[in-house]
This record gives C-alpha cells, structure tokens and sequence, in this order.
C-alpha cells in the first residue's frame, strides 16, 4: 500500500476519535482542542494524500475510490457533532448527504461502465469549504469569550455557505456524468 493510500486510511481511522474527543469531551475545553486538533490533522491528509499521488504518479482506483469517502466520513462526523450541539439542523446535513448519494451513485455506475471518475474542480473546492466551515465553528468552541449563541450562528452560516457549493458542485457533476445515468 502505498503512502498516499495510508494517508487515507489513516483519515478514516481518525473519524471516531474526532467523534470520541467532540461528544465525550463536550464541555471540556481540552477535549475541544483535541477534536480540532484531530480534524485539523485529518483535512490535512486529505491535501497531502492528492499531492503526493499526483506528484509521484501513485494515484490508484482504490485511491480515488476511499479518498472522497473518507472526505465523506469525516465531514459528515463533524456535522452530526453541530447537529448533537444544536448548531445545524437536519437540513444542511440531508442536502449534503442527497448530494453525496447520487455523486457516488454516479460513480457506481462509471465503475459499471469500466470507467473511474477522479474529483472535479467544485467538488474539491466544496469539500475545502465544508472543512474551513467545520474547523472554524470547532475553533470558535475552543475560544472560551464567545458566546455560544453566536459560535452557533456563525458556524450554521458557514455551513450553509458551503451547502452552496455541495448544490453547485452536485448539479456540475450530475450534467456532466449525466451520460452514465441513461434515462430513457
């Protein structure tokens, strides 16, 4: 396996701890620095793993395969965490999810085709978004002089910005894989 690919499962493998840290430590302001810590740890994979693949030329299908998963995995961790914390409702999470089905529906059927579709421009672009969203509300917990009722609407504005971008970004890759999709 090659180190790319470890990068990746080492995201994957960092979710629940991020989960342990944010739910289990709630009102710890320690536990709150871990989480952000751990999230910030684990984004930066993600930005690692794509480079290093590129640069090396050690891109794999299993690659572009887990690494949107694992993005998948770990931002939708962090929106349950907002959802728990009364920051979000369910809206932005459902929306972000529809978005994530149908992407991986579409992929599902690419792979059918013998086809593997890499991230596109929006769909990364969103996925920075999501986790400048996520890494700001968890800081903003971490920063003990605002008040919680402000943390909680500058955090559900961010995500809502960046539910924005999973629309734009969902109905680009929708249009432009809407060939794999064969609706007669």
């Amino acid at each position: 396996m090659n180190l790319p690919n470890k990068l990746t499962l080492l995201r994957v493998i960092l979710v629940p701890v991020f989960m342990a840290f944010m739910l289990f430590g709630r009102d710890r302001e320690w536990a709150m620095v871990m989480g952000l810590i751990i999230f910030s740890a684990a984004s930066l994979t993600d930005m690692l793993d794509g480079q290093i693949a590129r640069r090396e030329g050690l891109v794999t299908t299993f690659g572009k395969f887990a690494d949107p998963l694992a993005d998948k995995m770990l931002t939708t961790a962090a929106f349950l965490v907002f959802m728990d914390y009364g920051f979000i409702g369910a809206w932005p999470i459902f929306i972000i999810l529809v978005r994530e089905f149908a992407v991986s529906g579409i992929r599902l059927a690419a792979a059918a085709d013998g086809e593997v579709i890499a991230a596109a421009f929006w769909g990364k672009f969103k996925t920075v978004m999501q986790m400048i969203s996520i890494i700001a509300g968890i800081l903003m917990l971490c920063i003990p002089v605002i008040p919680p009722d402000t943390t909680a609407v500058i955090t559900a504005i961010l995500i809502w910005i960046s539910v924005l971008f999973t629309i734009i970004s969902g109905a680009e890759y929708i249009i432009k894989n809407r060939h794999l999709l064969k609706l007669k």
